[in-house]
C-alpha cells in the first residue's frame, strides 16, 4: 500500500512519541523492590539450608552504620536464588490490609529493605551451594533478619531465615537534616528516632563553638498506614517511620559556627545523645560576602554494598554524594529540587536516603522541592493524576523534612541566603495564572530588594521553562505544556536571572531567553543588563539518564547526557559564577559569568517595564 511523505512523517512522529513515553517510564524508574512479588512468596523451608549473620549486635561504639557478613548454603542452588534483608526481623508476622484485593492475606506482606543475588560475590554458588555477602545496615529503629529465597522474584520460595541482628540502641536519634527557618537567623534541625513523646523529651543541645550551650525543645511528628494514600505505601511497602523531631535554633549570629547534639531525656531521667555536629549560621539578606550554592534534582539513593542494583539509578547518586562531601568546605547551602529518593511507596528507603546524605545535610542547610515521585497520586489534589509517588502522596517528604512554607502540604516557599533570593515552586500543584501558587510566585519575585539581593533564582522540579529532553520534544512543548505561557511574563517582568529544574535526567543550559527568542547571543560572559532568563535543567544527579531530541533549537547552548550538579558562587553584588560539574570527577564542564551593577537590573528590557506615555 502506498504511503505518502506526510503519512511517513506521521508514522515517524508516532514512533518517536511511543519511544519517548517508554523511556520516560524507564528513566523515571521502577523501584527495585517492586520487582519482588513478596505477596506471592511461599514456604519451602529446607532443614539442610541455612543463613547466618554476624555480628549480631551493631553500633556498640555509637555507630549508626555497620557492615554485616551473611553466610548461606542451599542443597539445591540456582542462579535466581537471592538474599532479602528484612526489618523488623519477624517479617512473616505481617499481613496485607483489607484494601489489598486478595481473598486472603498472603504469608508475607513486608517487602525487604534491600536484596541481592546469592551468587553476587560467590561465583561458585551454583556449583557448591555456598555463598556470602557483605551488606551495609543502618540504624532503622528495629532488628534485622536475612532470608534465602529460591525461584526468583516473581514466585519466590522462602528456603531459610537467619538469626536476628540489631543495633545496641535501635531507638537512637539519627540522621539530622538542617534547613533554613522562616527567618534568616533561624536554623531548623530535623531527625528521626524511636522515642515517642510518651517515652522521652526530644531537644537539641547547641551553642557557639567553644561557647555556652543551651537546650531547645523539639516538636514531634509521625504518621500511620492510614495517612498515606495507596499501594505499595499502605501495603507491602509500609514500614513504621518512627518519630520525626524538629527543633528551631533562633537568634543566630551571622556566619558564626555552632555545634549541636541531638538529645532525648528519658522519663527515668537518663539521657540519650547523638554525636556532635556543627554548622555555620546563614548570612543576613543582602550581606556582601562569598556565598556558594549547590543545586540539583533527581539524585535518588544508592547502596554502598551494591544491593538493589536493578534500574541503574545507582552509581550517579553515590558519586554526586561523594563529590559534595569532598567539597563540603566550599558549599554553604544545598537545594534538592524534587524526586528525592525514589522510594515510590517503599518507606524503608527514606531512612536509607537520610543516612546517605547525613554528612552533607547535618552540616549545611539542605532545602527541598517537591517532585512527582514524592507527591503525585490520583484523587489527592496533585496537578498530575498519576501513580508516581507509590501512594506516598507527599506525606513522607512533608513530614520528614522541614521547609519554610506556610503549609507544607503546599510545598512552595521563598528563602533568602545573603545576596540570593530563591523562589521555590511546587510543580506538582497548579501553577497557572490565577491560582494560589501563581500569586505566591509573583509575590516572591516582586518583593525582593534587588539592590540588596541582586541574584534572583527560580527553582522547580518539572521543567516549567525550556528543555530539549526527548519526551518534551515529541510533545512539541519543549517543557511542561502551558508552563511558559503562564510563567515567562513573570520571569521577564521581575528579571529572574536563572531558572533551574530537574525531572529531565540530563543537563542543559539555554541562552538568556524570552518567548523562545535569545535576548543575548553571548555564551560565557554576560556583562550589563541580562535582558532574559537563563533556563537550566539539572536533573542528572543520579537517576537513570534520559536522552535529548536530535532537533536543534537556537536557544539550547549546552547539553550533556551525564550525571552532574550545579554550583552558583556569588562573589559580591556584581559578580556571579555559574558552574556545571560532573559527578564522576567533580570537574567543571560548563560555566558562565554575570557581571553587572544595580543600574543594569533597573534597565528596561522587552516586557520588563510598564508602558509609559507622554502624559505619564
Amino acid at each position: 500500500m502506498f504511503v505518502g511523505i506526510r503519512g511517513l512523517r506521521m508514522i515517524m512522529w508516532t514512533i518517536l512519541l511511543v519511544l519517548a513515553i517508554l523511556h520516560r517510564a524507564s528513566s523515571h524508574g521502577i523501584q527495585p523492590l517492586s520487582r519482588i512479588a513478596i505477596h506471592k512468596a511461599t514456604l519451602a523451608l529446607d532443614n539442610l539450608a541455612y543463613v547466618k549473620a554476624s555480628p549480631t549486635v551493631l553500633g556498640l561504639n555509637g555507630q549508626n552504620t555497620e557492615w554485616v557478613t551473611v553466610e548461606y548454603s542451599s542443597p539445591n542452588p540456582s542462579m535466581d536464588d537471592w538474599i532479602g534483608v528484612f526489618s523488623p526481623a519477624n517479617f512473616s508476622a505481617s499481613t496485607c490490609p483489607a484494601e489489598n484485593p486478595r481473598v486472603y492475606p498472603p504469608l508475607l506482606c513486608s517487602a525487604p529493605i534491600k536484596f541481592q543475588y546469592a551468587n553476587y560475590t560467590s561465583p561458585d554458588y551454583k556449583v557448591n551451594g555456598k555463598g556470602s555477602l557483605k551488606l551495609q545496615l543502618i540504624n532503622q529503629r528495629s532488628d534485622f533478619s536475612f532470608a534465602l529465597f529460591s525461584n526468583g522474584f516473581l514466585n519466590p520460595k522462602l528456603v531459610a531465615v537467619s538469626n536476628t541482628v540489631s543495633f545496641a540502641n535501635p531507638n537512637a536519634p539519627v540522621y539530622p537534616c538542617l534547613a533554613q527557618g522562616k527567618q534568616w537567623d533561624e536554623m531548623t534541625v530535623t531527625w528521626t528516632s524511636g522515642y515517642g513523646i510518651d517515652e522521652a523529651e526530644p531537644f537539641v543541645q547547641w551553642g557557639p563553638k567553644g561557647g555556652h550551650q543551651q537546650h531547645s525543645p523539639a516538636v514531634t511528628l509521625t504518621f500511620d498506614r492510614s495517612s498515606v494514600c495507596g499501594a505499595p505505601a499502605r501495603t507491602i511497602g509500609w514500614r513504621d517511620p518512627g518519630f520525626i523531631h524538629t527543633s528551631f535554633l533562633k537568634e543566630l549570629w551571622l556566619n558564626r559556627v555552632y555545634t549541636y547534639k541531638l538529645g532525648h531525656r528519658l522519663f527515668n531521667s537518663t539521657y540519650v545523645w547523638s554525636q556532635e555536629y556543627q554548622f555555620r549560621a546563614s548570612p543576613f539578606p543582602g550581606q556582601n560576602s562569598l556565598q556558594r550554592v549547590v543545586i540539583f534534582g533527581d539524585m535518588g539513593k544508592d547502596e554502598a554494598d551494591g544491593s538493589n542494583e536493578y534500574n541503574n539509578f545507582q552509581r550517579g547518586s553515590l558519586n554526586a554524594t561523594k563529590q559534595l562531601i569532598k567539597d563540603l568546605k566550599n558549599i554553604d547551602i544545598v537545594f534538592r529540587i524534587g524526586d528525592i529518593c525514589y522510594a515510590n511507596g517503599y518507606i524503608s528507603q527514606w531512612d536509607q536516603f537520610t543516612a546517605q546524605i547525613e554528612p552533607i545535610a547535618s552540616a549545611v542547610p539542605y532545602m527541598l522541592a517537591s517532585g512527582n515521585h514524592e507527591r503525585d497520586w490520583p484523587g489527592t489534589g496533585s496537578f498530575y493524576e498519576n501513580n508516581d509517588s507509590g501512594g506516598e502522596c507527599g506525606v513522607l517528604a512533608e513530614t520528614m523534612f522541614f521547609v519554610p512554607a506556610e503549609n507544607r502540604a503546599k510545598y512552595w516557599y521563598s528563602t533568602d541566603y545573603g545576596m540570593f533570593r530563591f523562589c521555590i515552586a511546587d510543580s506538582e500543584h497548579d501553577w497557572r495564572e490565577g491560582t494560589e501558587q501563581y500569586k505566591f510566585i509573583e509575590h516572591c519575585l516582586a518583593s525582593v530588594d534587588r539592590q540588596k539581593q541582586p541574584w534572583l533564582v527560580f527553582l522547580a522540579h518539572r521543567v516549567l521553562g525550556y528543555s530539549s529532553d526527548l519526551s518534551y520534544a515529541v510533545e512539541g512543548s519543549f517543557g511542561e505544556p502551558m508552563a511558559k505561557e503562564n510563567l515567562q511574563k513573570l520571569w521577564q517582568k521581575y528579571k529572574v536571572d536563572i531558572a533551574i529544574y530537574g525531572h529531565a535526567h540530563n543537563y542543559e543550559r539555554t541562552c538568556p531567553i524570552y518567548e523562545n527568542q535569545c535576548t543575548d547571543n553571548e555564551k560565557r560572559y554576560y556583562k550589563g543588563t541580562l535582558k532574559g532568563t537563563i533556563h537550566v535543567v539539572a536533573g542528572g544527579a543520579g537517576a537513570s539518564l534520559s536522552p535529548f531530541t536530535t532537533l536543534k533549537t537556537k536557544w539550547s547552548l549546552f547539553r550533556d547526557y551525564d550525571y552532574g550538579f550545579i554550583k552558583l558562587t556569588a562573589f559580591d553584588h556584581s559578580n556571579l559564577l555559574f558552574e556545571y560539574k560532573k559527578s564522576s570527577d567533580g570537574k567543571v564542564y560548563d560555566s558562565f559569568r554575570i557581571s553587572r551593577d544595580y543600574r543594569d537590573i533597573l534597565a528596561c528590557t522587552v516586557d520588563s517595564c510598564p508602558l509609559t506615555t507622554l502624559a505619564s
